[in-house]
């Protein structure tokens, strides 16, 4: 059992390092990401009919270490999962977000 718990170790200290490395995201620039690959969607497909499974491309502007200039990378987010998950919270999102939805054709988050 001794033996079994060194292997682990350094696996879930390395884990925990690359967890720790990774910028925290709030809530509110996720769902500003969720937006995003919507309005995306929206101008590739012409409609809002995600399947649960999609996952839209976004390119989203990093900041640069000493807060200059960042750098433009591409980002996947499984965009009808987050439609899904608004859907399932929509009594917890703010006026705002659900305006946002509505603005490009969630019928849901019209009010």
């Amino acid at each position: 059992m001794l033996q079994l718990e060194r292997r682990l170790t350094p696996k879930l200290v390395a884990a925990k390092a690359a967890a720790d490395a990774k910028p925290k995201v709030s809530r509110t620039d996720r769902f500003a990401l969720g937006v995003a690959a919507l309005a995306a969607f929206v101008a590739e497909h012409g409609h809002v009919q995600v399947p649960r499974p999609h996952r839209q491309a976004v390119t989203v502007v990093e900041a640069g270490h000493d807060g200059g200039e960042g750098q433009a990378v591409v980002q996947e987010v499984a965009l009808g999962a987050f439609l899904s998950n608004a859907k399932a919270r929509g009594a917890k999102l703010t006026t705002g977000q659900l305006a946002q939805l509505a603005e490009h054709g969630v019928e849901w988050a019209q009010t």
